[in-house]
């Protein structure tokens, strides 16, 4: 057996805790997880079906967990796990999921398969068994400043650009301010929009904030990854400048697995809680709503309807705060099909969108979707994910699709009262 099939074996072991034994203990076979599963269902393919996904860690806890499994083990009846299992797994792991959670939501036990797949990929990449393109993002992520490199000029770039559009200040590094807000790659070199309408919202509603220029990236490929220790790593780098600076809070961005990474698991990954608040931007754009802080003019005439971030609203919780922004200034909201908890991924997360080998599957599973979209026929298709957004641009060139897609902290701030008074029309 080779150090790295070792290696990785023993990363799966103890990965197997007393949830994990429960949960495949307690699988009762139903196949529910596989119609909730956009690649099975997009493919019919029996060998995407969730459950099997985890089967290599489901074996290595009958063989040496159970004591059916070490008799079994004993007369050749469960197999150990090879290296050539590993890599066999490894499309299905990383290619065939984006940790949306749906399957997890459908459970009639309540397993979390979506944990299990993050709890299977930490064997993967200990075993070496992970796609080339998370490995190296999550290399110059730890190396650096995030997953596509140095991305130092690039905000110093962007910021400048944002105070000549707005007129606004934007500071780097000021202490005692309120927020702390990060972004994530995805925004810094392809929405940087999102910066201006910031500075707009947070001036008009009488906030102050900073970015961190040793913690402005958010994006967590640690996750992706299936890596404890550099998710650990990436969460620590943000607690250590918000703690630095002093603030009482932390802007999490228009991204999935940044916010999942940092509110939700990342006191887990540091062992300790924050000292200070984790909001989404949605969120704190929806509490600036409701304290009559965030006031809209105008509306807008033309077909919008929504996609739901799986991190963020099935896995995040965050599922009425963009509607109710959303109605403040759209005269056609339209809804689609299983919207909201349950609504189909753009097939882009979990690491999958920058997997360039799993681009046809990808393309392939994105069908749940078009047809949600098909049914209503937006004008516009709004998202609260700059990954989600940047899936979609793709996958709407690809099939010829023609709306557009908007960001909704940007399109907030296209319909901000600056003055609090006045009316008009926008289309």
């Amino acid at each position: 057996m080779t150090a790295t099939l070792e290696r990785g074996l023993n990363a799966l072991r103890e990965q197997i805790d007393a949830p994990v034994a429960s949960f495949f203990s307690s699988c009762v076979s139903c196949g529910l997880c596989a119609e909730a599963c956009l690649f099975y269902r997009a493919t019919e393919d029996p060998k995407y079906i969730p459950i099997r996904k985890v089967e290599l860690m489901r074996r290595i806890w009958s063989r040496e967990f159970t004591l059916l499994g070490r008799i079994a083990g004993m007369f050749g009846l469960v197999k150990n796990v090879t290296d050539q299992d590993l890599s066999d797994w490894e499309t299905l792991v990383y290619d065939s999921c984006t940790m949306c959670g749906r399957c997890t939501l459908v459970c009639p036990v309540g397993n979390d398969i979506t944990m299990m797949i993050r709890k299977m990929r930490e064997g993967m990449s200990a075993a070496g068994h992970a796609p080339v393109e998370l490995i190296g993002a999550a290399q110059r992520h730890t190396d650096g400043n995030s997953p596509m490199g140095d991305l130092s000029k690039a905000i110093q770039a962007q910021v400048k650009n944002a105070i000549n559009e707005t007129g606004i200040e934007i500071e780097f590094d000021k202490p005692g301010v309120d927020y702390m807000a990060i972004l994530s790659a995805q925004e810094i070199a392809e929405f940087p929009d999102v910066l201006a309408a910031m500075a707009r919202i947070f001036k008009k509603a009488g906030l102050t904030w900073t970015i961190a220029s040793d913690a402005f990236e958010a994006t967590n490929v640690g996750i992706q990854l299936g890596s404890r220790d550099v998710a650990r790593k990436l969460v620590q780098r943000v607690v250590d400048a918000a703690e630095r600076l002093g603030v009482k809070g932390v802007i999490s961005p228009e991204c999935g697995h940044a916010y999942q990474a940092l509110r939700w698991e990342g006191p887990n990954l540091i062992g300790r809680a924050y000292n200070f608040e984790v909001i989404h931007i949605v969120e704190l754009l929806d509490k600036l709503r409701a304290e009559g802080r965030l006031k809209t003019k105008g509306k807008n005439s033309q077909r919008v309807t929504f996609h739901d971030p799986c991190q963020i609203n099935r896995r995040g919780g965050i599922n009425k705060e963009p509607r109710r922004l959303l109605n403040m200034f759209s005269e056609d909201f339209v809804e689609t099909d299983d919207a909201g908890t349950f609504n189909w991924c753009c097939g882009g997360g979990g690491g999958v969108g920058a997997n360039e080998r799993a681009e046809p599957l990808r393309h392939q599973a994105f069908k749940m979707k078009k047809v949600q979209l098909d049914k209503v026929e937006p004008d516009v298709v709004v998202t609260m994910c700059a990954y989600c957004h940047h899936t979609l641009d793709n996958v709407f060139e690809e099939f010829d699709m023609e709306q557009e897609i908007v960001g909704l902290t940007e399109l907030v701030a296209e319909y901000l009262d600056d003055d609090d008074a006045g009316s008009g029309e926008k289309a």
